[in-house]
């Protein structure tokens, strides 16, 4: 038997009344209706001025009426979801060009669209200071919250935006960026993946297959390229296994500054293998990765044959003719874990006091493929 229309509509009523914004996709599905149907009755309670409607949500006619906490759930209302956030906009701060940072992107977005707000994402050109510009234009646009993810291809520049980053004046969450201890951005809210531990896995799986000599070959224009040098250097210098150990640049564009801001020799890791005597070589980024093992085939060495391979990042390690064994980020869980913890500072109530800062790491994992064998007997 159909249910009757007015029915139905109360009980859309009662939802919106105990949990505030819902996407009319949801309600649908959690009702038994079509989304048509739904999306049917959202507009006339929406024309009769009993709910309000905008971007897929439908939202109760007075702000801010979600159910308090303890209140009772009307019968027919599935419970269990938390309170949607009321509405608006936050702005997501990414920069261009960085495919990496784009797969978190979407996963905040993904946890901040179920809450019913809008997401509109900003993208800040290579020039430096970009990202200050992007997050006042999206603040001049009124945004509830930002989620950023500033380049930083320098220290200087990191320590040119601890200023403003601390003076927003909307909840802010940091995504795979880390403020330097003591700075006017060290109390933000962040996500970041704990890159130590990236380059332990990568090291211990080097270790294990009897590689002593490694090399890094990493950028150095981002504050993860700074913390996986930082962690390489440490954990290379207090591993008893490791015989050797260098670091090299990944890339001619791998600095801060312009390309032959400092000595690039593509043959460069290639001449060092060899003068190291290495058997083992960490690499990052994916591109970069891919790029680097090419060169080391025109210099005659091949990998994994003559050199074992571990890549940093994992988005495009395992499309190369060699499918490179990859420490991953999990980049996507950085994303929803930054929008969870703005979600949580945008849902407390006006005036409370502020809850402390969170500073979430995650772990990354190793994605075993081709491109890292045991030692050659006397090698390594």
């Amino acid at each position: 038997m159909r249910e009757p229309v007015d029915l139905r509509r109360q009980r859309i009523l009662a939802v919106l009344a105990a949990r505030g914004p819902v996407r009319v996709a949801d309600l649908a599905q959690e009702l038994e209706v079509s989304v048509v149907t739904l999306r049917r009755d959202v507009e006339e309670l929406a024309r009769l001025g009993k709910l309000r409607r905008g971007h897929g949500v439908a939202r109760p006619a007075v702000p801010d009426a979600a159910a308090p906490a303890g209140s009772a759930v009307p019968a027919g209302v599935p419970a269990g979801r938390p309170a949607a956030v009321e509405g608006d906009t936050v702005g997501l701060v990414v920069p261009e060009r960085h495919t990496y940072l784009f797969e978190a992107l979407h996963g905040a977005r993904t946890v901040l669209e179920e809450a019913g707000l809008r997401v509109a994402l900003h993208i800040t050109p290579q020039a430096g200071g970009g990202e200050r510009a992007m997050a006042e234009r999206a603040l001049a646009s009124g945004v509830r919250g930002l989620l950023l993810a500033p380049r930083w291809r320098g220290a200087d520049a990191e320590e040119g935006d601890h200023g403003w980053l601390g003076a927003l004046g909307v909840p802010a969450v940091l995504m795979e960026r880390r403020p330097r201890p003591g700075s006017a951005g060290h109390a933000l809210d962040s996500v970041c993946s704990d890159h130590w531990y990236g380059v332990h896995l990568a090291l211990d799986h080097l270790l294990s297959l009897g590689h002593s000599r490694i090399v890094l070959a990493a950028r150095d224009d981002s504050p993860t390229a700074r913390a996986l040098r930082a962690a390489f250097r440490e954990i290379a210098a207090a591993r008893p296994e490791v015989a050797d150990w260098a670091v090299t640049l990944s890339a001619p564009d791998a600095v801060p500054g312009p390309p032959g801001s400092r000595a690039w020799d593509p043959s460069g890791l290639a001449d060092l293998l060899r003068r190291r005597g290495a058997t083992a070589a960490v690499l990052h980024g994916d591109v970069d990765a891919l790029m680097l093992v090419e060169q080391l085939a025109e210099a005659g060495i091949r990998v994994p044959g003559d050199c074992s391979v571990v890549a940093y990042d994992d988005v495009v390690a395992a499309l190369g003719s060699t499918p490179l064994t990859a420490v991953a980020p999990p980049k996507a869980e950085v994303g929803r874990a930054a929008a969870e913890l703005l979600l949580h500072r945008l849902r407390q109530p006006a005036g409370a006091r502020p809850a402390p800062a969170r500073r979430i790491e995650l772990l990354p994992e190793l994605k075993v493929r081709g491109s890292a064998v045991p030692a050659a007997a006397g090698a390594g």
